[in-house]
């Protein structure tokens, strides 16, 4: 009965964001590259002028809501702030279509990809292993979205910002400026063995050769990025001290507070904030939330559906015991997230 109510509430709150405001663009395209071999997904999301084009739902299937937008709209004047979504490994870039419709909404171009190896239905082990890449993608949805204004709306000067869950908030970081440390993480792998993202980052295997190596402890920062947020990270152990002190921009950091045994928010999103600059950054731990908040809301039927699928898979539509439903904690995160970037604009000089 709670998921019901709560996939009824969301939904009837999509609905009346959508008749009380100007609908939201929506393009879905592919990104080549050079050398023709990491083809990226790009969708975004974008303030539009008035349209007659009727709204269709995106990233909607059986399993999870999806939101409200019209293809090809034509965007809106003005310059619009842009927010780029990193996706978790194994994820996909509707996983935060809730978060990227919110934003649209209050005037953000947002744009995701999908990263090649760590995807949903792509989990090339090859492409994996590049986990360099990840803040190379972002930077091409960046030069995309810029370079067509005419298609998305004018990006503001000096107010691009990265958000991501799980690996997506491991790679909001690094193209921020956080530096990996392959042996060090290694080390605290020893220590934490328990840790999930210690299970994934031995699965996906960067640091096999020293070319891979040598790229993702790299310096991957891209400098058009002016605040950074991340939701329940993880690999976060592998940065170094020095990097996360040095970083010049904002960050946000949202940890998931329902215990865990295998990503607790103390070694994790609360570690990882202990070590970023105290005057530029900010941590908020959400009690009743678990890792799988941040994802789009599940349908009714949906845990059962994904058990038959996959065992083990039903975890994903599960939020704290006794906690708020997931429309609530995602209500409280879109604030947070919106107020930090309104804050960082305001610090902007």
């Amino acid at each position: 009965m709670k998921k019901a109510l709560g996939s009824l509430l969301l939904i009837c709150l999509s609905a009346s964001v959508f008749a009380d405001e100007n609908p939201i663009g929506f393009q879905n395209l592919k990104l080549p590259d050079a050398t023709n071999d990491r083809l990226l997904e790009m969708v975004v999301w974008y303030p539009s002028r008035a349209t007659s084009a009727p709204p269709k739902l995106i990233a909607d299937n059986p399993a999870f809501v999806g939101v409200l937008a019209a293809d090809n709209a034509p965007p809106a004047d003005g310059e619009h702030p842009l927010v780029v979504l990193s996706h978790g490994y194994r994820g996909n870039w509707g996983n935060q279509a809730w978060l990227a419709s919110a934003l649209a909404h209050r005037g953000y171009i947002v744009a995701a990809v999908n990263h090649p190896g760590s995807t949903t239905h792509d989990r090339s082990p090859e492409a994996a292993a590049q986990l360099w890449q990840r803040p190379v993608d972002i930077s091409r949805a960046i030069d995309a979205v810029t370079a067509h204004p005419e298609k998305f709306g004018a990006v503001a000067q000096r107010r691009i910002a990265v958000a991501g869950h799980s690996l997506g908030g491991w790679t909001s970081l690094e193209i921020a400026g956080a530096r990996f440390d392959t042996e060090l993480y290694a080390r605290e792998c020893k220590v934490h063995s328990q840790l999930a993202s210690c299970s994934v980052y031995q699965q996906m295997n960067p640091a096999s050769n020293p070319a891979s190596k040598a790229r993702l402890a790299g310096d991957l920062r891209d400098k058009r990025v002016t605040a950074v947020v991340s939701l329940d990270l993880g690999l976060s152990r592998g940065f170094t001290d020095d990097s996360l002190a040095a970083l010049q921009v904002p960050v946000l950091v949202i940890g998931a507070g329902v215990p865990s045994q295998d990503l607790p928010a103390e070694l994790e999103s609360a570690d990882l904030a202990k070590r970023l600059p105290k005057i530029s950054s900010q941590y908020v731990e959400i009690s009743d939330a678990s890792h799988f908040s941040f994802l789009s809301l599940c349908k009714p039927d949906a845990i059962s559906m994904l058990e038959e699928d996959a065992p083990g898979d039903g975890i994903i539509c599960t939020d704290g015991d006794g906690g708020r439903p997931r429309p609530m904690i995602q209500a409280q995160t879109i604030a947070l997230i919106t107020g930090f970037l309104d804050r960082s604009a305001g610090n902007m000089k």
